[in-house]
């Protein structure tokens, strides 16, 4: 089994959204990701989509977004982003594809000798310059859920990956209460997404702190291509 990765999808097909007004890199990106996504994936395989999976507001629009992803080959783990407004009930959205599409909330996706956990995140202390009590208590908010998250992954896991919408670091890879969290637990990898355009990717952190590896898997980041995290 592989496990792959890939994040910020920003699907439309409710709603007239071209993503290209960011850019050229992203004209007719969902056939783009479809058609790499198809030539790599089976359907044996994992693809963790740690957020901005659809541009939907409500979750009835986002229906032909996530139908076009579980058509796709593999079993897919989701966690919300910031524009996921759609996002609501984690137990109604873990009935609606139970065969193929995980939706991962303050809990975890084991197998085998893997743990797949994570959170939305939020932005960080050192990255801020207006650092508000607003954005204080979202950011101790998301990191009760990632510990919770990160609790609940199996003892017999051998290895560890965790997804965050948000960049968990800054661009020099400094400490963090996230980065923190993924030491106490032991955490293999750390997957991220959020970040877009030419300049901002270029000053993204790719690289390991104190042993994890930290990736950044926004689509445009990748060339709209799983990127492969490991085989198991």
């Amino acid at each position: 089994m592989k496990i792959f990765a890939l994040s910020d999808t920003h699907l439309s097909f409710a709603s007239d959204k071209p993503m290209d007004i960011f850019g050229d890199a992203w004209k007719n990106h969902a056939n783009r990701i479809k058609e790499s996504w198809t030539e790599i994936v089976s359907d044996e395989d994992l693809v963790i989509v740690p957020g901005d999976i659809s541009w939907a507001l409500k979750p009835e629009d986002a229906l032909p977004d996530l139908y076009w992803l579980s058509r796709l080959p593999g079993r897919k783990i989701l966690l919300k982003g910031n524009h996921d407004l759609w996002w609501g009930s984690i137990s109604r959205l873990n009935t609606m594809f139970p065969n193929n599409m995980i939706f991962l909330q303050n809990n975890s996706f084991n197998l085998n000798t893997v743990g797949i956990c994570g959170s939305r995140g939020w932005n960080i202390p050192i990255s801020s310059q207006d650092w508000s009590a607003h954005d204080e208590k979202i950011y101790r908010r998301e990191l009760i859920r990632l510990e919770m998250s990160l609790k609940t992954v199996s003892d017999s896991a051998e290895t560890i990956i965790a997804a965050m919408h948000y960049p968990p670091t800054d661009n020099r890879g400094r400490e963090t209460e996230f980065t923190k969290l993924f030491e106490k637990y032991n955490v293999n990898q750390v997957i991220y997404g959020h970040i877009h355009g030419t300049d901002a990717l270029k000053h993204a952190y790719n690289g390991v702190i104190n042993g994890i590896s930290y990736k950044l898997v926004s689509c445009d980041n990748i060339n709209f291509k799983p990127v492969l995290l490991t085989e198991v």
